[in-house]
């Protein structure tokens, strides 16, 4: 699968149009970023659309050199988050933007869709053979802090990851 992506410092100007757009709603800014520690991409909403989310997001924070685990942690909640479009927006195209301000990783991950009723109701929430349900609580576990904006127009989410330093 191709990822459309766009560097804050080859195109700047179309960077900042997104992350206009994708800021409208009541979750609020993003943290101001360290130059050139923006990743923006674009990609259809299909299954395949999960990994490859994944391999752009890994590309970009071993590119800023953020350490391993903060790395894993981010990539999880990316999939939890990229995997909820793909089960529940029937939107078209899903966009995420992440970036490092050099203590916190932020995701935002925004779609243009209206979320789907379950196709299965849920089963009660100790339910430890159920294939799906802990996406959310996942994001929470990893994130010291996150924020959905649900609106006619689709959804925005945004998770805050801190780097932990290692004791010395």
């Amino acid at each position: 699968m191709q990822v459309q992506a766009v560097g804050a410092l080859e195109a700047e100007g179309r960077v900042v149009a997104l992350e206009a757009r994708l800021h409208q709603g009541a979750v609020g800014p993003l943290q101001r970023p360290v130059p050139g520690r923006v990743a923006l991409c674009a990609l259809p909403v299909t299954p395949e659309s999960v990994p490859a989310v994944r391999r752009f997001v890994r590309g970009a924070v071993r590119r800023w050199a953020v350490p391993a685990d903060a790395t894993d942690t981010l990539l999880l909640v990316v999939s939890e988050l990229v995997t909820n479009v793909v089960l529940h927006s029937s939107s078209a195209e899903v966009t995420v933007l992440v970036s490092f301000d050099g203590a916190t990783l932020t995701v935002e991950v925004k779609d243009q869709g209206r979320w789907l009723d379950r196709r299965v109701p849920r089963q009660v929430a100790e339910d430890d053979d159920a294939a799906f349900g802990r996406g959310l609580a996942l994001v929470t576990a990893c994130t010291s802090w996150w924020a959905a904006d649900v609106t006619p127009s689709g959804t925005r989410v945004v998770a805050r990851c801190p780097i932990v330093a290692a004791a010395a």
